[in-house]
């Protein structure tokens, strides 16, 4: 690829994060009003420092106006982007790269999504009518795919690895179960999620993460700046994003053991980092979860397990907080929720408490002499996707 990235040219400052849940007395205005105020105080400056505004929704607004109004914003830009669910992501990214060209000093990217009372249960896609070649399935049943595909590719027995994506639940309900800002917030056992009805293919609903509402917010400037305003800022070290054709419903070989716009966007993203071997350099990581089965094969498109290997390695406790590299610290998806436009900033907001030693003891990642976090955040289906790699650490260089 051609990215030469913007390797410690931008400093994150201040970051604020609502809890996921089901807000039946917040609407999305207020949601946006407690994400922005709680970020301007860990920053420590007013709305007014801040020169442009980056808002990402999937579903809930249209334009810039929807974020403007609620913070009363006088003036200045405000641009609203959206690219699936990698949306808080992409609204971060367009900020951060206005920041490295010179063009604003002090930004701010901040996610929300609103859904729960919008008269639907789940995310809705446009009924767009295509020419009957494309899918037709539910995002469940597209990810549910995943195992049997690997199951016969890797000769993994089919029980066993059902029982390995339950494991991941089981890992993440436990994270999130220490998480007060998590949209569920009990311990589940892997038994437990395997004896539950089937919603697609072998998942369960415990397979699948929570929709919910909330919303999540950044501030960045120059890295040279930086210690105007945070003792102990992180420093972006890569960006990658990356959308795919879509064409994997139409190509014989794709075979769902792999989401390759992840690959291609982690390969990338180490490339800007100076990363070589992510499963010795990264020290933790938050990724999409959106199904169980997409963090196992997220595991070994992320460089994490060796292909075939990570059904292992969940099976041997890798990815857990006392693991060799913790995995969705806060809960993820999972056990944190997904509304949208805010789960890139949400993942964003567990590296910046994990890498500053402020998460909560009981779920806080052991020391260790590794210092950087990736946060992976993709949008579609298998085949059919965009994806997202950040990877962020507190020292420059």
């Amino acid at each position: 690829m051609g990215s030469h990235g913007i390797k410690d040219q931008v400093a994150i400052i201040g970051m604020g994060c609502t809890p996921f849940l089901e807000h039946w007395d917040k609407s999305l205005d207020d949601l946006i009003i407690d994400a922005a105020h709680s970020t301007y105080a860990s920053a420590g400056i007013a709305q007014e420092d801040i020169d442009a505004f980056w808002f990402g929704t999937s579903q809930s607004a249209a334009s810039g106006l929807a974020l403007a109004g609620p913070l009363k914003i006088q003036g200045k830009p405000v641009t609203r982007v959206e690219n699936y669910c990698a949306t808080g992501s992409e609204a971060m990214r367009n900020a951060a790269y206005a920041v490295a060209s010179g063009a604003y000093d002090v930004v701010m990217a901040l996610g929300a999504e609103k859904v729960k009372d919008g008269g639907y249960q789940g995310l809705n896609a446009f009924p767009i009518p295509t020419d009957g070649t494309q899918r037709t399935l539910t995002a469940a049943a597209m990810f549910s795919l995943i195992l049997p595909s690997y199951s016969q590719k890797y000769g993994v027995d089919r029980d066993e690895l059902r029982y390995t994506v339950a494991k991941i639940a089981e890992k993440n309900h436990f994270n999130g179960a220490r998480n007060p800002l998590a949209q569920f917030r009990r311990e589940t056992s892997a038994e437990q999620i395997c004896e539950m009805a089937a919603v697609a293919g072998e998942l369960s609903v415990f397979d699948c993460a929570g929709v919910a509402d909330g919303a999540a917010a950044v501030i960045m400037c120059r890295a040279e700046d930086a210690h105007k305003y945070c003792p102990n800022p992180l420093y972006i070290k890569a960006l990658s994003f990356v959308a795919g054709t879509g064409a994997g419903s139409l190509d014989p070989d794709y075979d769902y053991t792999a989401l390759l716009e992840s690959k291609w966007a982690a390969d990338d993203a180490y490339a800007q980092a100076g990363v070589t071997d992510p499963k010795i350099e990264i020290a933790m990581a938050e990724v999409h979860d959106c199904f169980t089965p997409t963090e196992l094969v997220l595991m070994e498109d992320l460089g994490f397990s060796d292909p075939g290997a990570a059904w292992q390695d969940v099976l041997d406790g890798a990815f857990q907080l006392d693991g060799r590299l913790p995995v969705n610290t806060d809960g993820g998806l999972k056990s944190f929720g997904h509304p949208v436009g805010a789960s890139g900033l949400r993942m964003l907001y567990e590296v910046w408490l994990q890498l500053r030693g402020e998460a909560p003891e009981d779920r806080r990642i052991s020391e260790t002499d590794r210092n950087l976090g990736l946060t992976h955040n993709l949008g579609g289906y298998p085949g059919e996707m965009v994806s997202f790699v950040g990877i962020y650490g507190p020292e420059l260089g």
